[in-house]
């Protein structure tokens, strides 16, 4: 049976501010920037003035398409070329995860899968190593060394059950998720990749 390595599952986690952070980073960094909005020249029409300067009494006005008017431009909308991602150091980024499963180690939702724990591409295998270790119904995050199509077939058709390879094991699967599952070879390239840097 494989023992978790106290350098990164046995951390004391006094804040949660560096969690938080690489949290916030991952959702950042998966923002799209769609969004755009019409500017006074780029909506249709609006050429004509709406009446003369002056005489009328009414405020000056040389477009239909002013932003206060209806059916008017956007001042200062959406452009679609909006940058939200947020930076972190490597390194901060690797001790946040390690702070995460840290606290889920605490929380006692990790789990280990025996070697002799197979995958032949059928559903029912993983539905019986989640019953078996008492994770039926739960958001379970299997942590693997590599996906192959065995491992994938049998876990696409499962909504409770996220896959994951080692390397990127990231701050917001692992705190999403009620239990996380490694297998060992699994476990060997986590600790490997979080300690490069130490």
């Amino acid at each position: 049976m494989a023992t978790l390595d106290k350098d990164i599952f046995g951390l004391k986690v006094e804040n949660h501010e560096l969690v938080k952070l690489a949290y916030d980073a991952y959702l950042a960094n998966s923002r799209s920037s769609h969004a755009k909005t019409l500017k006074r020249g780029e909506v249709r029409g609006g050429g004509k003035k709406p009446w003369r300067q002056k005489g009328t009494g009414r405020a000056r006005f040389g477009s239909t398409r002013n932003p206060i008017w209806r059916h008017g431009g956007v001042a200062f909308g959406r452009t679609g070329e909006e940058n939200f991602t947020k930076k972190i150091s490597k390194q901060a980024k690797r001790q946040a995860v390690c702070q995460a499963l840290s606290m889920k180690n605490a929380d006692k939702a990790i789990a280990i899968l025996e070697k002799d724990a197979k995958f032949t591409g059928k559903t029912k295998d993983v539905v019986k190593v989640l019953k078996d270790l008492k994770l039926d119904g739960k958001n379970v995050l299997m942590v693997v060394d590599e996906k192959t199509p065995e491992v994938l077939r049998s876990t696409n058709n499962l909504s409770n059950v996220k896959l994951v390879r080692a390397t990127y094991l990231n701050v917001f699967d692992i705190m999403n998720a009620d239990a996380i599952v490694f297998n060992e070879a699994a476990l060997k390239s986590v600790e490997k990749w979080l300690k490069e840097e130490k």
